[in-house]
């Protein structure tokens, strides 16, 4: 253990501290007061030096001062060098130890080794240059375990900051796709409520179905994180954007080489969203052949990877969206009827915009609410005429439209404080709806006003009659009590 002699003409520098930093304290321990003055002598120009003459005096000054490295004599009274360093390891067990002794005596450095767990033994007598060198190395060493136990105390608190962010995030996810974020009153959307709430606390497979735009990604998100999976992940993959390799690759996942380009292996999503869901968008765009593996998956619970002979086991929730009408698929044979029905444990058909038009004033005010928020604006609201346009508008493109059309008026609006009909697209300003609206027949030849003005006396007649109430109805509608009672008295609406 004890270190070759160095010659007595190299000089050896003290351990150095980081920069404005004190120097290291040094802690000597011995009854024999000649032996503190000799090693204060070697070590008092490069360091702080302590002096005790006994293992009481000694725990004493620990106790006070800042000290790195304790040096005890082997053979001292009232305690020994070995006793006083087991309680130096109980009060401070970072501090470097290291241990006098004028015996050869292995017995005794044995136990000091493994009771004192001592750094490093010097043997009476010594040489100045080898205490300096073995000092200069224990110190080194203390100071590389102070920053680990730092670090380490560092790394401690980022993960507890990054638990509780995370915490947090999940939260926020939870809150952004809760159901009271999906908006519409209307009978059509309270029962897509209804079979969302009762589905989410199961592991059923879900297909969602319904024309592109009307918000199936949202729904799938809303049951995912309403439900018991809510802390596993929840993956998306759209189905029709990936040629049928790709598709697999990105699902199943492969190992290396199994195609061009596969240079490492890869995780396909069934086994990252393992524990939790994944969505499969538009998969009425699927080949036959993907659709077989599909089929294994809701079966078996079983995947392999590309250029894998092995299977492997996943717990996987599906939920599955298309725009198509998959009875229509599977009659023509474009579709696995037994993968429909794998499929439509529970199906949840979401209704196009222009079929619940009375949701129309809630969702355009909430879309107006988050691009003001986004752009900077502080918009009011929408002018009569600007939503009888939007009222009007057959929405091809449903919610996700609608959405648009609110950004860019924003966008445009400049120093406006409402929307004006000038702000919404051309094909709103001037076209006339090209499709029946709430029943009405509207040809090329009818005039846009009087159209809308009777899509406001069906939808007020239906409002009343469902609520009760003028007042509900008001709410139902998304405009003031006062205003109702204006428009009624305009066209011509008996109570």
């Amino acid at each position: 253990m004890n270190q070759p002699q160095q010659p007595a003409s190299d000089a050896i520098e003290g351990a150095r501290r980081e920069a404005d930093a004190h120097p290291y304290g040094i802690l000597l321990v011995d009854d024999e007061e000649a032996i503190l003055e000799s090693l204060e002598f070697t070590l008092g120009d490069d360091y702080r030096v302590f002096k005790a003459n006994s293992g009481p005096e000694g725990l004493e000054v620990l106790d006070r001062e800042e000290v790195a490295l304790v040096i005890a004599d082997q053979v001292m009274p009232e305690m020994s060098g070995v006793e006083f360093l087991e309680k130096v390891i109980e009060r401070k067990p970072q501090t470097i130890r290291m241990l006098l002794t004028g015996y050869a005596d292995m017995p005794s450095l044995v136990r000091a080794i493994n009771d004192g767990r001592i750094y490093r033994y010097i043997q009476k007598p010594w040489e100045p240059e080898e205490v300096r060198l073995d000092v200069k190395r224990a110190l080194e060493a203390w100071a590389l375990g102070t920053e680990n136990v730092q670090l380490a105390a560092n790394l401690a608190a980022a993960n507890e900051r990054l638990r509780a962010e995370n915490v947090y995030l999940r939260q926020e996810v939870t809150r952004k796709y809760g159901f009271d974020q999906i908006l519409g009153s209307t009978p059509a959307m309270q029962r897509v409520f209804e079979v969302m709430e009762k589905v989410a606390q199961t592991d059923a497979t879900v297909l969602l179905s319904g024309e592109t735009g009307t918000g199936k990604d949202l729904v799938a998100r809303a049951v995912h994180y309403a439900g018991p999976r809510r802390e596993k992940r929840f993956v998306a993959q759209n189905c029709g954007a990936l040629p049928d390799t790709l598709l697999e690759s990105e699902l199943f996942g492969h190992k290396r080489g199994a195609f061009t380009g596969a240079h490492a292996d890869k995780k396909g999503l069934f086994e990252v969203a393992h524990g939790g869901t994944i969505f499969l968008d538009e998969i009425g765009e699927t080949e036959p052949g993907m659709q077989v593996r599909l089929l294994r998956v809701l079966q078996d619970g079983e995947i392999r990877p590309l250029g894998s002979s092995e299977t492997r086991k996943v717990d996987v929730r599906i939920i599955a969206a298309t725009n198509r009408e998959l009875q229509a698929e599977v009659e023509s044979a474009r579709f696995r009827e037994d993968l429909y029905y794998r499929l439509r444990v529970v199906e949840i058909a979401i209704p196009p915009l222009r079929e619940r038009r009375e949701d129309i004033p809630e969702l355009a005010h909430h879309f107006l609410d988050a691009a003001n928020e986004k752009m900077r604006r502080n918009l009011k609201g929408f002018t009569n005429a600007a939503m009888d346009r939007l009222m009007a508008h057959p929405w091809s493109g449903n919610v996700r439209e609608l959405e648009n059309e609110v950004q860019r008026a924003v966008a445009l609006a400049g120093d406006a404080e409402t929307v004006s009909v000038d702000l919404l697209s051309e094909h709103l300003r001037g076209a006339r709806a090209e499709a029946p609206v709430g029943g009405i027949e509207m040809g090329v030849e009818q005039d846009l006003n009087r159209a809308v003005d009777e899509l406001k006396r069906q939808m007020i007649r239906q409002a009343i009659e469902e609520t009760g109430s003028k007042t509900r109805a008001a709410e139902r509608l998304g405009i003031p009590r006062q205003s109702l009672q204006k428009m009624m008295k305009r066209l011509e609406l008996n109570d």
